[in-house]
C-alpha cells in the first residue's frame, strides 16, 4: 500500500470543484482513498480519520491532496490525474497581450461584467465575506455554501434587505433565474410559475413534476432552509415574493418549505394576499398535501392538464417478514416528506433529522426500527461531497441494509440535474441488484426531466433493470414501500 499527503500553497479552488476532483481520483484504478480539499479544520479531521498523517501546520487557504493506492504506480497515476483535473477545472479563457489579470474578488468581477447574480460556494466559514462583497456590488446573491453560522445569515439578509437585493441561502442548493439553472438544478421548460423555495430537493421535485405535465417555470428563487424560522423571519422569502410580483413572466407563485414558524407563516400569508398574483403554498407538515398533490393543483391553476407521474414494478413484490422500512435519501425534503407519510401508518420514525416525536439516531446512524436517513444533512457533508455528487456513502449503507435481517423494504431517491453525478442510478444499481437478489425490495423515487444531462428515461431504465420499483413521485414511492412492507407483514 502506498500513500501520500501533500499541502499545496498559493491557489484557492472552490469546494464544489474539489468534491468533483476527489470523486474522479477516488475512481482511479488502484486508489483506495482520496481527498482533495482546502485545509480547513474539518477537512484536516477528515484526512486524519482516513489514516493520513497531518503536517505540523497548515492554513485554510492551502490545499490538501491525500491519496492512498494499492502500489506506487497506481499512486503516481492518481497524482497525475489530480494535476490534470485541477488544470482542467481552473483553465482560464485566453487573454490578449497586456490584458488585465482575472478578477480575484466578487466585486471586481461584477465591475467588469453585466452580471446581476453572484453564486458563492466557498466553505461556510468564509462565505459571509464573499456574499457581503457581492451585495455591495448590487448583485442578487446565491449562497450555495452550507455550514454558515446562523448569526451571519441573519446579518447578511438584513444587510441585503437594506441594499435592495435578494440573498438566496445560505445552503441554497437550487435556483433557476430566467431559465439558467444554478447549483443542483434540473433542466425545466420556461413557463408562468414562479417558485420561492426554502427547500432544495423539494423545489426540484415540484419543478420536475410540473415539467412532466407540460407546465414551465419562470424563476425558482431558493432562500435557504432556515429563512422561515423565527430567527431569520422570512426576510429572503418576502423579498423573493416582491421580485416575482414585479416579474412580467410570472403569473402564479408557489412557496415550498418544511413547516415555517407560525408567526412567519402568518406574515407570508398577509404578504401573499397583497401580492397581486395568486400564491399557492406547499408547506409540508402533518395533515398537509404532499408535493405531488401540490404539483397537481399548480398545474390546474396554470391551465394545464395533470399527467400522473410514471411508475414501474420491481422484481421483489413483498418485504422481508417482520422487517422495517429503511429510507436512504440524498435530498432532505424527500426524506422529510417520506417520514411524514410513513409516520401516519407505522408510527415514529428514527432519523438523523427526525420529525417531532421521532427518535434520533446515534452518532453511527445505526438503524433503529423504521429508519430514514438524510445523507445530505449539513452534519454529514462537512469535508465530504454531497451524496448527489458522490453516492458512495449510500451505496455502502444499502449493502449494509441488505445484510441486516431487520430490513424489510428500502426506499431511496435518485436526484438528477446540473451539478449532480452524471450517473447516479449507475452508481447505486449494483447494490440494488444485490438487494433484490437477496429478496429485499428496493423502491426508488427519481427526480428529473427528459432534458437533464443524465436523461430521466435512461436513469429509470437502469434502476428498473436492477430490480427496483421506480416512481416519478416521492409520495407514490413512499406509499409503494409501505404497501410492500404491509403485504409481507400481513402474510407473515
Amino acid at each position: 500500500m502506498s500513500k501520500t499527503l501533500q499541502v499545496r500553497r498559493g491557489g484557492y479552488v472552490d469546494s464544489v470543484t474539489l468534491m468533483q476532483v476527489s470523486k474522479t481520483v477516488s475512481a482511479s484504478p488502484g486508489v483506495t482513498a482520496a481527498l482533495v480539499a482546502m485545509a480547513t479544520e474539518l477537512n484536516l479531521d477528515l484526512a486524519s480519520s482516513m489514516g493520513f498523517d497531518l503536517p505540523a501546520s497548515t492554513a485554510p487557504n492551502e490545499m490538501l491532496v491525500a491519496v492512498e493506492a494499492a502500489d506506487d504506480d497506481s499512486l503516481a497515476q492518481a497524482l497525475d490525474l489530480v494535476e490534470a483535473t485541477l488544470r482542467e477545472a481552473a483553465s482560464p479563457a485566453p487573454t490578449a497581450f497586456g490584458a488585465a489579470p482575472p478578477p480575484v474578488t466578487v466585486g471586481a468581477a461584477a465591475r467588469g461584467s453585466g452580471a446581476t447574480v453572484a453564486l458563492v460556494s466557498t466553505p461556510g466559514e468564509y462565505a459571509f465575506a464573499d456574499a457581503v462583497d457581492a451585495v455591495d456590488a448590487g448583485l442578487h446573491t446565491m449562497v450555495f455554501s452550507d455550514n454558515v453560522p446562523l448569526a451571519q445569515e441573519i446579518a447578511l439578509k438584513r444587510y441585503a434587505e437594506d441594499a435592495g437585493v435578494l440573498v438566496m441561502g445560505p445552503d441554497c442548493g437550487t435556483a433557476v433565474v430566467a431559465g439558467v439553472g444554478l447549483g443542483f438544478a434540473n433542466v425545466v421548460r420556461p413557463g408562468p410559475v414562479g417558485v420561492v423555495a426554502a427547500s432544495g430537493t423539494g423545489a426540484q421535485h415540484l419543478m420536475t413534476l410540473l415539467d412532466h405535465a407540460g407546465v414551465g417555470v419562470s424563476h425558482c428563487l431558493g432562500v435557504g432552509g432556515r429563512d422561515l424560522s423565527a430567527d431569520v423571519g422570512g426576510v429572503s422569502t418576502i423579498r423573493a415574493l416582491d421580485l416575482l410580483a414585479d416579474d412580467d413572466a410570472t403569473d402564479l407563485v408557489v412557496v415550498v418549505s418544511k413547516p415555517p414558524d407560525a408567526e412567519v407563516a402568518d406574515r407570508l400569508e398577509r404578504r401573499a394576499q397583497e401580492l397581486g398574483k395568486p400564491v399557492l403554498f406547499a408547506l409540508l407538515g402533518p395533515g398537509r398535501p404532499d408535493l405531488t398533490a401540490v404539483a397537481e393543483r399548480v398545474v390546474s391553476s396554470a391551465g394545464g392538464t395533470w399527467q400522473k407521474p410514471s411508475s414501474t414494478r420491481g422484481s421483489v413484490e413483498a418485504g422481508r417478514p417482520g422487517g422495517y422500512l429503511r429510507g436512504l435519501f440524498a435530498g432532505g425534503t424527500m426524506c422529510y416528506e417520506a417520514m411524514l407519510l410513513a409516520a401516519e401508518q407505522v408510527g415514529p420514525i428514527a432519523s438523523n433529522t427526525p420529525l417531532a416525536g421521532g427518535r434520533s439516531l446515534d452518532e453511527q446512524l445505526r438503524s433503529d426500527g423504521h429508519t430514514m436517513i438524510d445523507f445530505g444533512d449539513d452534519r454529514l457533508t462537512r469535508g465530504r461531497p454531497h451524496p448527489m455528487i458522490d453516492g458512495s456513502i449510500r451505496v455502502d449503507r444499502l449493502r449494509a441494509e441488505v445484510e441486516d435481517a431487520t430490513t424489510g423494504v428500502v426506499l431511496l431517491d435518485v436526484v438528477l440535474g446540473l451539478g449532480a453525478s452524471l450517473d447516479p442510478a449507475g452508481e447505486i444499481a449494483p447494490a440494488i441488484s444485490a438487494a433484490t437478489a437477496a429478496g429485499l425490495p428496493v423502491v426508488a423515487a427519481v427526480v428529473g426531466t427528459k432534458d437533464d444531462p443524465q436523461s430521466l428515461e435512461r436513469q429509470a431504465d437502469v434502476l428498473r433493470d436492477a430490480g427496483a420499483w421506480v416512481h416519478g413521485s416521492n409520495a407514490d414511492a413512499t406509499r409503494t414501500a409501505l404497501s410492500l412492507l404491509h403485504d409481507r407483514e400481513d402474510n407473515a
